[in-house]
Order: structure tokens, then sequence, then C-alpha cells
């Protein structure tokens, strides 16, 4: 996964660990995907796609 970041938005990313199986993807501080709220996990290449449709808050 964080190499599939590094080549869609060119940083590198951090994994902070969490608990409860809870499974967010954040950035800058906004979550993009949820696997709480959807019920399942990235599919391949969804983060990607996710990561660089979203727009930064300026």
């Amino acid at each position: 996964m964080l190499a599939e970041i590094k080549s869609a938005v060119g940083v590198s990313a951090d994994l902070i660990p969490g608990s409860a199986g809870i499974f967010e993807v954040k950035k800058d501080g906004v979550v993009i995907f949820s696997k709480n709220k959807l019920g399942r996990f990235l599919k391949e290449g969804e983060i990607a796609e996710l990561l660089t449709k979203v727009q930064s808050p300026e």
C-alpha cells in the first residue's frame, strides 16, 4: 500500500496502528476511506484513485 501511495501522489505515507478493526485513509486530516463506514477493505488500485481525486483543502 505504501508503494501505491508513493506512486499515486509522489509522497511517503505514515501507517498508524489502530485497534478494533478500524482502517481509515486520511489525506490532509480528511477521511477519504473508512472500512468501518463501507464495511469492506480497499480494492486493488482504489487508494491511488481516491488520493488523486481528493483535493487538498486550501
